[in-house]
């Protein structure tokens, strides 16, 4: 597969130092409904807000204004009814209604409303899975195309890039509904200690720097399908200026948010089912020690979405409790990790570690140094706290801009990342096993754990008990 020409003009926007949140003015306080504060936008109108998106003949708004107001304008109107009101508002300023075009006037206009209807196809192409956006889309470029014919290949190209784009999208969505399907079929396979049939990780992969690769393939594909608009929809709530509907109750559009979080569940518990399947105590040390040098290998990839998920799974009680098992592991390096990962002072280790990372991929000279893969539903949380932190709206019903700034910044740098290119070959096999592999529930763990090693305590063989 060739890769993809990079025609993401918006990518400079992202990276946290081209990302400037200074939208400058000039002057202190009020401009056209938007309120200034040392030089940045910090609250307005929603009506104003509209209005510093669109394009005039001579202005377009700055690449981090459109990128956090589109973001963000989703809690307040849904995407095709701001499509609309763009487009109206264009037609009344450019005057596309008149009999007769003033197309000098238009051909200043025209470059730039596709470019921003390029941009945003671009950056949230899943709005566009919506018939009324294209409506919305072609009804611009139909009125502006008899003023200079280049505009009708324009709007073929950008709908051809789109269509591109969704199918891919899609083809990723329906890969992994499948992939979970079957996944959740075969959590219930085996209660107990599966049959001996059942391959174990080892005999699939035994090089651990492979595995942290193949990993790394597997985050970065799932990272590929979340829109960025799904950090923000995770956390819709009815707007109170609008007592009628929830914006986006109709539709569920965090599924791709929702399946990353499953898959990082099922890495904990793969890792887990793992080292308690062996029957001797001397390969589940193995297993262990093998996991840890995966583990640290993610750490060095900048993998640390699977790094958390490894030791998640393997300080799962089932796990931890095998005593015996663990005396037999060389553990220094595994509280070396363990450390890195530490939730004290709001992982403070690790925050330290991604800030770093963050900084050796602004600086990278090849695609293996640009990667940066998150521990995400830490990054979910950071999110919803600031969500929950601050108010859409301020008393006087302006938008608060400066949070969705905020905001922007955050799901700006994530998708920085997740356009990193994986540099690793893949290994159609190894995915497959991480992908399909039986996994135990936590009961099919605990029986496998006690039949490792018998219960200590009277806690433990009364839950034996019951789970025989």
């Amino acid at each position: 597969r060739k890769a993809m020409p990079q025609t993401l003009s918006s990518t400079s926007m992202f990276t946290p130092c081209g990302f400037s949140p200074h939208l400058h003015t000039s002057k202190e306080g009020e401009q056209g409904g938007l309120i200034f504060q040392d030089g940045n936008l910090t609250s307005a109108s929603l009506d104003a807000l509209i209005q510093h998106l669109i394009p005039t003949t001579d202005y377009y708004p700055e690449k981090a204004y459109i990128f956090t107001f589109l973001l963000s304008s989703r809690l307040f109107i849904e995407p095709h009814e701001l499509l609309s009101r763009v487009c109206h508002k264009c037609i009344e300023q450019q005057r596309l209604d008149d009999p007769v075009l003033d197309k000098a006037r238009i051909r200043k206009f025209g470059p730039k409303i596709l470019q921003l209807l390029t941009e945003w196809t671009e950056t949230f192409p899943y709005d566009f899975q919506e018939e009324r956006m294209i409506g919305h889309l072609k009804d611009m470029i139909h009125r502006i195309a008899p003023c200079d014919e280049a505009y009708w290949k324009k709007m073929n190209q950008l709908l051809q890039t789109l269509n591109q784009k969704l199918a891919t999208l899609s083809h990723g969505q329906e890969g992994i509904v499948k992939i979970s399907a079957a996944v959740s079929d075969k959590l219930v396979a085996f209660k107990n200690k599966p049959p001996s049939i059942q391959r174990e990780i080892l005999s699939v992969c035994s090089d651990p720097y492979t595995l942290a690769q193949q990993l790394t393939h597997v985050e970065l594909e799932r990272l590929s399908h979340i829109g960025p608009e799904e950090f923000v929809q995770a956390f819709v709530h009815k707007d109170p200026l609008d007592g009628t509907k929830t914006c986006f109750s109709e539709q569920k559009k965090t599924s791709n948010l929702e399946a990353y979080v499953k898959w990082f569940n099922r890495l904990c518990y793969l890792v887990a089912t793992e080292i308690c399947m062996p029957a001797k105590k001397k390969q589940r040390a193995q297993v262990i020690e093998f996991f840890i040098d995966v583990a640290r290998e993610c750490f060095n990839i900048g993998n640390f979405n699977s790094l958390m998920a490894i030791i998640s799974g393997m300080n799962m009680s089932p796990v931890s409790r095998l005593k015996k098992t663990w005396s037999k592991v060389k553990t220094a390096k595994f509280f070396i990790l363990e450390h890195q990962m530490d939730p004290t002072g709001n992982f403070y280790n690790y925050r330290t570690a991604l800030r770093g990372a963050a900084h050796r991929s602004l600086t990278a000279h090849s695609n293996r140094e640009k990667i940066v893969i998150p521990f995400f539903s830490l990054l979910i949380k950071d999110i919803y706290f600031l969500n929950e932190g601050c108010a859409n709206r301020l008393p006087n019903g302006h938008v608060n801009f400066e949070k969705f700034l905020e905001l922007a910044k955050q799901v700006g740098e994530f998708i920085t990342w997740k356009q990193v290119e994986c540099p690793f070959e893949q290994d159609p096999n190894i995915i497959h096993y991480l992908h399909t592999a039986p996994i135990f529930t936590e009961d099919g763990l605990y029986l496998a754990s006690y039949e490792s090693e018998s219960p200590e305590n009277q806690t433990e063989k009364d839950r034996w008990k019951s789970l025989r």
